[in-house]
């Protein structure tokens, strides 16, 4: 069984654009996320999904470079992309990953996929509801799931969002979602704006001189002792996802 990590990455990013490509602690956003990715034990290789678009080619010859395979599709229909990427690898199963969330943790993806295996479900999460931070989502859902819906999904929103009919049919996906311990989802970890990448650099350059991956454990310990860090971000706009988290009363209650 070949367990395929899909990154999903573009250059034209509507609210911070070339991120993906922009420099953190020294190396572009994209190559510590595809590693990091790739040190999970139970993914067999990491994909970049990018686009057609000329301005994505820098992002391909990256990926090249990087010894990395290579899909490139539509812009748009984002599901299409996946689907046909983890066609082209012969994927059985697959990471969703996307390339704007700079602390993607290997144990976390670990959890999700063996989660996924040892229940046998179609689609396996630890996002719905959300209770780890915003950033390190991990969506596992079986290659026979991805072709059911590049079928029969058909609105604007479940092709650009990929797992969207996955999430809403779960009368014809079996569904587990794998939950932290406490719900503290409204840390936000992502990279949408100058204040994201700004909290992110803020992380990186604590640990810049640490020779071990830095975990999601370590980066709590160094937010609970540096808590201006963790309001570098907390005004920017959410994901949908997360529009229930009382973010006042969360900070209250603490991390």
């Amino acid at each position: 069984m070949k367990v395929s990590a899909i990154v999903q990455a573009r250059m034209g990013s509507t609210r911070l654009p070339g991120k993906v490509l922009r420099d953190l602690a020294g190396r572009p956003l994209v190559e510590w996320i595809c590693e990091r990715v790739g040190q999970a034990q139970l993914v067999d290789e990491v994909v970049l999904a990018t686009t057609q678009e000329a301005e994505d080619d820098q992002l391909a010859d990256w990926a090249k470079s990087a010894g990395l395979h290579v899909f490139r599709g539509s812009s748009d229909d984002v599901l299409d992309r996946y689907y046909n990427a983890a066609k082209q690898v012969a994927a059985d199963v697959i990471v969703r990953i996307t390339a704007d969330d700079p602390f993607k943790d290997p144990i976390i993806i670990d959890q999700v996929i063996h989660a996924y295996l040892k229940a046998g479900v179609d689609f396996a999460y630890n996002n719905f509801p959300p209770t780890f931070p915003e950033g390190l989502d991990v969506e596992v859902f079986a290659f026979q799931a991805l072709q059911k819906s590049t079928l029969y999904a058909l609105s604007a929103d479940d092709r650009e969002h990929v797992t969207q009919y996955l999430y809403r049919n779960p009368n014809k996906f079996s569904q587990l979602n794998i939950p932290y311990t406490k719900n503290i989802s409204w840390l936000r970890w992502t990279i949408d704006t100058e204040d994201d990448f700004e909290m992110a650099s803020a992380v990186y350059k604590h640990f810049q001189n640490q020779t071990d991956t830095f975990l999601m454990n370590d980066i709590l310990e160094f937010l609970r002792s540096n808590p201006e860090v963790v309001q570098i971000n907390q005004d920017v706009k959410r994901s949908s996802m997360y529009d229930d988290i009382d973010v006042v009363e969360a900070r209250r209650l603490g991390f």
